[in-house]
C-alpha cells in the first residue's frame, strides 16, 4: 500500500463483520490486523480490505466482474497480495491462539516497518452481558453468569499489554456495567488498568453520529497512564432525512424477488453525502424473503396502522386464523415496521436471521420484510460493501455490526486526541 505520512493505525479484535474498523478506515485510519473467529465474517473482512487495495490501485473492475459473478472468489482472491489477506486472521482467541495471533500481527508490524501500534478497537460478543440476554438467561442451560464469555475482556486485555497502544476503543451493549451484579465490569476495569491505561466508559447513541437509527451502545475508551489524552469529545451530527431517504432509491420488489440493477428513482442528498451508493457501486444483496399467505396479511396490517397515525400492532388483536403463536402474554410486538417517515428507525438486531418480522419494509405495495442490502443500509454501510455467507449469516454480521458511520465519528475523536500530542512515540507509518 502507498506510504502515507503520520496515518494512525489500528488492530480490529473481535472484528465481525468490519462497521467499526470501516468506521477508522474512512476516518483515515489504516488497519494492521483483524482477528475475528466467524469463518463468514472473516470472508467478509478479506473482501473488504481486497476492495481498498484494488481502489487504491485503480484495479476496481477486478471487484465489480467478483459482484457480477464474471470470476469465481478463488480468482477474485488470487489478484489481491498473500501480504494484505493473512492480515485477517480467522482464529478464535484463547490462552492457546493468543502466541500464534502474536506472531502473525508481529510479522505484519516488521514486514512493514512498524514500531508501534497506534490504537485498538473492537468489543468481545455481547450477548453475555447484554439485559435482554440476562432477561433470556433463565431459560438457557448454560446461566449468563457462568458464560465463558464474561471474561474475553482478559484477552483484549493482553493485547493492550503487548502492543501498548496509545488509545484503545472497546464497543459493547447497553447492561456491561450491570452484568453479574456489577461483578464483571469491576474486574473489566481492574483488568485494564493493570496493564497501564486510564479508562472511561459513555453512553453513545448511534443517531447522535448522523445515522438513522436509534441504537445505543456503551463506548469503553482507554489511554496510556500520564499521556494527557482523554476521553474523545464527539461532535453530534443531526441529518435532515428520513429513514425513507435509505431506501427510496432501490427497486420495489416483492416477496421472494430480487434485483440486481439499480432502479431509475432519484437518490437522495442524504445517500449521496454520506456515500452509501456512489457512481460504478453494483446493487447487490438485495433479495427480499419468500412470505406465506398469512404473513403477508399481518405484514400488510402491521404497515397500515403505522402509516396511518404511528400505530404498532397487538399480536393479540389479530384475528384467530392469523394467529400461529401460542404465547399470548409476551412479545405482543414481534411484527414491526421500520418507521420510514421517522429520522431514525429501532435497532437493528441479529434477530433479523431468524425472520424479518421486526423489521417489515414500510412500503405496503411491497408487502415483505427487508432484504440484506437495505439492513445494510440501515446501518449505514455502503452498497459496496459485500457480505459473505448465506444470507443467515449476512443479516447476523450486518444485526451486531457497529455503524460505520457511528464508527467513523467516534475515530475521529480518537484521531483529534491522538494529534493534540503529536508522534510522540516515534511512530513510523503504515507502507
Amino acid at each position: 500500500m502507498d506510504n502515507i505520512i503520520n496515518q494512525y493505525n489500528f488492530i480490529d479484535l473481535f472484528a465481525g463483520a468490519g462497521g467499526l474498523s470501516e468506521g477508522f478506515v474512512q476516518a483515515g485510519f489504516k488497519p494492521l490486523a483483524h482477528v475475528e473467529m466467524n469463518q463468514f465474517a472473516a470472508q467478509t473482512l478479506q473482501t473488504r480490505i481486497a476492495y481498498y487495495y484494488l481502489k487504491a490501485n485503480k484495479k476496481l473492475k477486478v471487484y465489480r466482474d467478483y459482484l457480477r459473478g464474471v470470476i469465481t472468489r478463488e480468482e477474485f482472491l488470487s489478484k489481491i497480495p498473500d501480504s494484505i489477506l493473512r492480515s485477517v486472521l480467522c482464529e478464535t482467541m484463547s490462552d492457546k491462539t493468543l502466541p500464534s495471533i502474536f506472531d502473525t500481527i508481529d510479522m505484519i508490524l516488521a514486514e512493514n516497518n512498524i514500531s508501534k501500534v497506534d490504537v485498538i478497537i473492537g468489543g468481545p460478543p455481547c450477548q453475555a452481558y447484554s439485559l435482554v440476554g440476562r432477561a433470556q438467561s433463565s431459560h438457557m442451560i448454560t446461566p449468563m453468569q457462568d458464560d465463558p464469555r464474561n471474561e474475553l475482556y482478559k484477552l483484549y486485555a493482553r493485547f493492550l499489554k503487548r502492543y501498548q497502544p496509545r488509545m484503545f476503543v472497546f464497543e459493547n451493549v447497553m447492561g456491561i456495567q450491570s452484568a453479574n451484579g456489577g461483578k464483571t465490569w469491576k474486574n473489566i476495569k481492574t483488568y485494564l488498568k493493570r496493564v497501564g491505561y486510564e479508562i472511561e466508559c459513555h453512553e453513545q447513541n448511534s443517531r447522535s453520529f448522523g445515522v438513522l437509527q436509534n441504537r445505543r451502545r456503551m463506548i469503553i475508551v482507554g489511554w496510556l497512564k500520564d499521556s494527557g489524552l482523554k476521553y474523545p469529545e464527539f461532535e453530534v451530527i443531526e441529518p435532515d432525512a428520513l429513514v425513507n431517504d435509505l431506501l427510496n432509491d432501490l427497486p420495489a420488489i416483492l416477496p421472494g424477488e430480487k434485483s440486481n440493477e439499480y432502479s431509475d428513482r432519484k437518490i437522495s442528498k442524504y445517500v449521496k453525502t454520506q456515500k452509501i451508493r456512489e457512481r460504478g457501486d453494483i446493487l447487490t444483496l438485495h433479495e427480499s424473503r419468500s412470505n406465506k399467505e398469512r404473513d403477508i396479511e399481518i405484514y400488510k396490517r402491521v404497515i397500515e396502522l403505522w402509516n396511518n397515525g404511528h400505530q404498532r400492532l397487538n399480536y393479540n388483536d389479530l384475528p384467530e386464523e392469523l394467529k400461529t403463536h401460542k404465547n399470548r402474554d409476551s412479545f405482543l410486538d414481534r411484527f414491526k415496521v421500520v418507521e420510514g417517515d421517522e429520522q431514525y428507525c429501532h435497532t437493528m438486531l441479529a434477530h433479523i436471521s431468524k425472520d424479518g418480522h421486526y423489521f417489515i419494509h414500510p412500503d405496503i405495495s411491497q408487502h415483505r420484510s427487508i432484504t440484506v442490502r437495505e439492513a445494510a443500509r440501515i446501518q449505514s454501510f455502503p452498497d459496496n460493501y459485500f457480505f459473505e455467507g448465506p444470507r443467515t449469516s449476512q443479516f447476523i454480521q450486518i444485526g451486531n455490526a457497529v455503524p460505520p458511520l457511528m464508527a467513523k465519528g467516534i475515530a475521529v475523536g480518537v484521531e483529534h486526541e491522538l494529534s493534540k500530542k503529536g508522534d510522540i512515540d516515534g511512530k513510523k507509518s503504515f507502507t
